[in-house]
C-alpha cells in the first residue's frame, strides 16, 4: 500500500468514528432548589404563615400560663412566712403541679407544631415532584436533582429550572383555589 491509500483509509476511519462520537444522545440535566420553592411559591408561603399563626397563638397560651405560674410563686413566697406548713405545702404542690402542666403543655404544641410542619412540607414535596416530573417530561430532561438534597456543589444557573418550578406551582395553586372556591360555593347553594 502506499501513503496515499492509507491517509484515505485513515481519513475515511476517523470520520466514521467520529460519526459514532457526535451521534451520541446529549443528556439535559436540570437543577430545583427545593428550599427556594417553599420559600417564594403560594403555597409555600401560605404554610409558613400558617405555621407561624399557629406558633403565635401557642406562645401567648403558654405566656400566659407563665405569668400565672409566676403570680402563684410570688404569692407563696410573700405569704410562706404566714401560713400554716399544710397550707404552704399545699400551695407549693400547686405550683409544682402547675409548672409541670406547663412543660407538658409546651411539649404538645411543639410536636403539634412539628406534624403541622411535616404535613404542610410533605404536600409541597407532592406537587413539587408532580411538576418537576412533568418539566422533565415534557423538556426532555434526563434527570432533575434537589441542589442542596442531591450534594450539588456548583451547576450554572442555565441548569436551574426551580423559578420555572415555582411558576407553575402557582399556576397549579391558582386552579386548585378556584375549584375549592367553586365547590364551596355550590354546598353554600345547596
Amino acid at each position: 500500500m502506499n501513503i496515499r491509500n492509507i491517509f484515505v483509509t485513515l481519513i475515511f476511519c476517523l470520520f466514521g468514528l467520529s460519526g459514532i462520537a457526535y451521534g451520541a444522545e446529549v443528556q439535559k440535566i436540570g437543577v430545583i432548589d427545593l428550599q427556594k420553592i417553599i420559600d417564594k411559591s403560594n403555597p409555600g408561603k401560605r404554610s409558613s404563615v400558617e405555621i407561624k399563626s399557629q406558633g403565635k397563638k401557642m406562645e401567648q397560651i403558654l405566656k400566659k400560663k407563665g405569668a400565672e405560674i409566676e403570680e402563684l410563686r410570688k404569692t407563696v413566697d410573700q405569704k410562706a412566712l404566714v401560713m400554716s406548713n399544710e397550707a404552704r405545702e399545699a400551695k407549693e404542690q400547686d405550683l409544682r403541679v402547675k409548672i409541670n402542666d406547663l412543660k407538658s403543655l409546651q411539649r404538645r404544641y411543639q410536636d403539634v407544631l412539628r406534624d403541622l410542619n411535616i404535613n404542610l412540607s410533605k404536600q409541597i414535596t407532592k406537587d413539587v415532584f408532580e411538576i418537576v416530573e412533568g418539566i422533565g417530561k415534557r423538556a426532555g430532561y434526563s434527570l432533575i436533582i434537589d441542589r442542596r438534597a442531591g450534594g450539588v456543589v456548583y451547576a450554572p444557573n442555565v441548569l436551574d429550572i426551580t423559578d420555572k418550578v415555582i411558576e407553575e406551582y402557582n399556576a397549579m395553586d391558582a386552579k386548585r383555589g378556584k375549584k375549592e372556591g367553586a365547590s364551596a360555593e355550590s354546598k353554600k347553594k345547596q
